[in-house]
């Protein structure tokens, strides 16, 4: 082997050359991304609150949003338990059970291909429509309500930015956006948080002292834990709560304040909440979820395996009760068009009976109803089989509903949050939003 010998100046040419070759080489693909046509930005809607009503169990799509011909559960003959009635859209119908919804669903529009993977497991389910993604072993995804309340902030000086009324679980959770963007819970709508309201003996005065000299243990607190992101997640979430313990955040939720005739409107507890949901809204909360789950009229709530089957129409008659009421109370104050009212379930339930007369799992195909939003309402999207079974057309993932809610919220599903270890997660996954219902 040989070994040529080179003069410093040989060197130094070399080394320029490659390093410019190699600047040459990495801006390339930016100079053919330049080249490329720009990505087209999301359609985003101008609503800014959501209601999410929640039928925990798993509502039957085809008692409610997508009838199908009748069955007998006595004889075991697949198909829907109820008649039908036609609705403000032509040529679609609803269970006879949303009767007066059906008269205002110009206002509104039925996903009839909602889908996804998880049959067997009602949390699993449950966390999927909540988060719009598996469960991960490495990661906590936020539920949508925690990412809208992050995304919009609250509304008003004296609104919570995320209100849960109902059963919560880890699927309504913040995640690793952190405990700030939690919700605040709420069991019963006779009273408003306990935690919120301070003792009566406790005078403004006490209660100003008292915040200063918190205030001051906090800094110095902060100041020797810098950094500490559960620390300051802490702090931000005490922060929150004596924003919303004055008396004016507190008289949102007193529900006397409303009048007796509309309140009955509303009917049930059920409806109470969808009531005191769009008092919220009115005072600038971002998302309410309210549960359709603690009065098991029929024994055992939207689950309906065996008997639940048979009384189901007193839930889908409260449902109807207290949506329809909720429809026309926000579409009478101008509310409606800037607020997303959706009506969800984890899954569906199939046409065929089960042994003791009622149904089991259902998520290969299954119906969401959403209303006002500022969306292109008055439509129904996506048809199933002559039984419910399977999408024939325009199936809708849950990524997909997730976008949709977003872009109505104004929110742009692909833009991307980050997590502790500055790891990128984007708001969907890689959902893209129902054309149909902007433009």
């Amino acid at each position: 082997m040989t070994h040529k010998a080179y003069s410093r100046r040989e060197v130094l040419r070399v080394a320029g050359a490659t390093a410019a070759a190699t600047l040459a080489s990495a801006a390339l693909p930016r100079v053919l991304c330049a080249a490329e046509p720009a990505k087209t930005k999301p359609a985003l809607g101008k609503a800014r609150h959501c209601i999410f009503i929640w039928l925990a169990g798993g509502a039957c799509h085809i008692v409610t949003w997508d009838p199908k011909r009748r069955g007998d559960a006595k004889k075991k003959v697949a198909g829907s338990y109820y008649d039908s009635v036609p609705t403000a859209i032509r040529d679609v119908r609803v269970c006879r059970h949303l009767r007066r919804t059906a008269d205002l669903m110009d206002r509104g529009v039925i996903l009839r291909g909602v889908h996804h993977d998880v049959v067997d497991e009602h949390a699993a389910a449950t966390n999927r429509l909540h988060t719009g993604r598996p469960t991960s072993g490495t990661i906590v995804y936020p539920s949508i309500g925690s990412i809208t309340a992050q995304q919009l902030g609250p509304g008003g000086k004296s609104a919570p930015a995320y209100v849960v009324m109902g059963y919560p679980n880890a699927s309504r959770g913040p995640g690793f956006l952190g405990a700030k963007h939690s919700y605040i819970y709420l069991t019963e709508t006779t009273a408003g948080p306990t935690g919120l309201s301070r003792p009566a003996e406790i005078t403004q005065k006490r209660q100003d002292r008292r915040d200063r000299l918190l205030a001051q243990l906090r800094r110095e607190y902060l100041r020797r834990n810098r950094g500490d992101r559960a620390i300051e997640n802490y702090a931000a979430v005490a922060r929150e709560a004596q924003r919303l313990a004055g008396p004016e955040a507190m008289a949102t939720f007193d529900l006397t304040r409303e009048p007796a005739a509309l309140r009955e409107r509303y009917g049930s507890e059920f409806g109470q909440r969808l009531l005191l949901a769009r008092r919220l809204v009115q005072a600038g909360t971002r998302f309410v979820e309210v549960t359709s789950n603690l009065n098991f009229k029929n024994g055992t709530g939207w689950d309906t395996h065996n008997d639940g089957q048979l009384k189901q129409h007193l839930l889908i008659d409260a449902l109807d009760e207290g949506l329809s009421a909720l429809i026309a109370d926000l579409d009478k104050r101008k509310l409606l068009d800037t607020t997303l009212v959706v009506v969800a379930t984890e899954f569906g339930r199939p046409p065929e009976f089960d042994a003791g007369g009622g149904r089991g799992h259902h998520s290969k195909a299954f119906s969401i109803a959403l209303f006002g939003g500022g969306l292109k309402t008055g439509q129904a999207i996506g048809t199933t089989d002559e039984l419910g079974r399977k999408i024939v057309n325009r199936p809708v993932s849950v990524p997909d509903l997730h976008a949709t809610m977003y872009s109505a919220l104004g929110i742009n599903p692909a833009k991307e949050l980050y997590t502790d270890d500055a790891r990128p997660v984007p708001i969907t996954d890689h959902g893209k939003a129902i054309g149909e219902l902007f433009g």
